[in-house]
């Protein structure tokens, strides 16, 4: 087992090395690192993470060592960083614009040069989604559009419905977002729409996705017995896919069907035609200024020194609450209702980049890497979970997030708000000193506090930017891929005779474990 890159950085080796400094190091009572960040609209305080400046500095020389600058140059050089499956990563390529596009010109991983394909469609995005707004384009009846249905799962879903949700008050057009086989929630959603006036956006890579397909395949029939308007489909139908042949046989024109390349992955995709809900919603300049944020992250992090550079930064905590103190959870804890989705799609964004336990030499890892990731809106989590955060048994982290300025009218329910986030930071810090152990509370859990000066597009595109790159460090500090999901797919492949079994199309005993079999059994009569 050798954890062992390339350059003979040893991964194991270097991480037992950082725990047992850490160990060793004397730390005075205020002698913790003042770190605090501001960058754009973002300003992070880490003060309360209990880190020794040796502390950081040995963090900040591991990194050094594992290559993060070589490894940073890579990403931005169109490299192929996501070594397992051959290709580039370029989502920063999506929101680049002007002149910083040209970089991208002479890469062509789709036979198109990245350049091309970003300006083309962006432009066609922005077409469709003018039309839309100003009424030229219609339904097929004539009646102006009401309601978008983005029909997408994973990150063709939950990167534009926190944007939306998050933005919701911006909204020109009412939005909703369909990602479950579940058909309650198709039967619900579908009875509050009128078929005339409805644009269906199926956002799906490959256009086989299981549960995209099959609830677009639910929409387009429930359409077609309202309108009896086969040749409707064009007018009512849009796909972001990289499979133009399927989209075709969907019944889609290829005017209708905007494209994704191989180099985006899921997850990291939003920037991309994925993100046509969000245009719709929002309009065109809210989504140019979406882009605009993230863009400035790209610079920033591009550039930026280790010592100042934000993601990096927020890796190293992380790998600090992992390796050195233990922690196998982290709680983001968002003090904006407005955020309440940011949890859902961080889970997907770190633990599916993250969640492996091979390096990138194919060998099993000896270390712990990515975390549980959870969270929820405060205050409701204070009368919740927030429980075990204080008084239980497992080690955490968390990040609260508030935001200075607000769009209502309730100042002093801000004001509120924001004292019970700085509060609960407090109270998980320094905890409580009392003759009764049961009201007892130990503290010396670690926290950061992120505060947005606003919620806009600009300052979201931003706050998700950071994440992103983050999670790439944390790949270059584990020596792991963070931009493949191998195992995502052994659900989906074990999924297909199960289906066909309940479907009565195939005998169950084509499925080789004897408790699915039996459980097939069961439910399917």
């Amino acid at each position: 087992m050798s954890n062992t890159t390339e350059a003979g950085f040893n991964h194991s080796a270097a991480l037992k090395a950082l725990k047992t400094q850490a160990a060793a190091t004397t730390r005075a009572a205020d002698g913790g690192c003042d770190l605090r960040r501001r960058q754009g609209g973002i300003l992070l305080d880490a003060r309360r993470q209990h880190l020794h400046p040796a502390d950081l500095q040995a963090l900040l020389a591991f990194a050094d060592d594992a290559a993060f600058d070589e490894q940073r140059r890579r990403l931005f050089a169109g490299e192929r960083v996501n070594h397992t499956e051959e290709r580039a990563v370029l989502h920063s390529a999506l929101r680049a614009s002007g002149d910083d596009l040209e970089r991208w010109s002479g890469s062509k991983p789709d036979r198109q040069s990245v350049r091309e394909l970003v300006m083309d469609t962006r432009r066609r995005m922005q077409c469709l989604v003018e039309d839309v707004h100003l009424g030229r384009r219609t339904g097929y009846s004539g009646a102006r559009f009401t309601d978008i249905v983005n029909i997408g799962i994973g990150g063709s879903h939950l990167g534009p419905e926190l944007i939306v949700d998050a933005l919701a008050d911006q909204a020109l057009l009412r939005t909703h977002f369909l990602s479950n086989i579940d058909g309650h929630r198709l039967s619900a959603l579908l009875r509050s729409l009128d078929p005339t006036r409805t644009l269906f956006v199926i956002a799906s890579k490959s256009f086989t996705t299981l549960e995209t397909a099959l609830n677009a395949e639910a929409a387009r029939s429930w359409f077609l017995e309202r309108t009896a308007n086969r040749e409707a489909i064009g007018n009512h139908f849009v796909a972001v896919s990289n499979n133009v042949d399927a989209a075709l046989e969907f019944g889609l024109d290829g005017a209708n069907v905007l494209p994704m390349g191989d180099w985006v992955g899921g997850r990291f995709s939003l920037w991309s035609a994925v993100g046509l809900s969000i245009a719709l919603a929002l309009g065109w300049d809210a989504f140019s200024d979406l882009l605009e944020g993230a863009r400035s992250i790209d610079k920033h992090f591009e550039s930026a020194p280790a010592a100042d550079n934000l993601p990096l930064l927020m890796a190293l905590l992380d790998l600090w609450n992992i390796q050195v103190r233990g922690c196998t959870s982290h709680a983001v804890l968002s003090y904006d209702e407005r955020l309440r989705l940011l949890p859902d799609f961080l889970q997907q964004l770190e633990m599916e980049s993250n969640g492996k336990s091979i390096d990138g030499d194919a060998e099993p890892v000896d270390y712990p890497t990515q975390p549980v990731l959870w969270g929820g809106v405060g205050t409701n989590g204070q009368h919740a979970y927030h429980q075990q955060l204080h008084q239980g048994t497992g080690a955490y982290w968390a990040d609260f997030i508030v935001c200075r300025a607000v769009d209502h009218n309730y100042p002093e329910l801000h004001q509120s708000l924001a004292a019970n986030a700085l509060a609960q930071s407090q109270a998980m810090a320094v905890g409580r000193e009392h003759a009764d152990p049961h009201r007892r509370v130990s503290g010396q859990n670690p926290s950061s506090l992120w505060v947005l000066d606003e919620l806009s597009p600009t300052t979201l595109g931003q706050l998700l930017s950071l994440f992103e790159h983050k999670t790439f460090c944390l790949g270059i500090l584990w020596n792991i891929n963070s931009f493949d999901q191998w195992g995502v797919e052994l659900g989906k492949v074990l999924a297909v005779p199960i289906a066909a079994a309940l479907a009565g199309q195939r005998e169950s005993d084509a499925i080789d474990d004897s408790v699915a079999r039996s459980q097939v059994e069961y439910l399917g009569h």
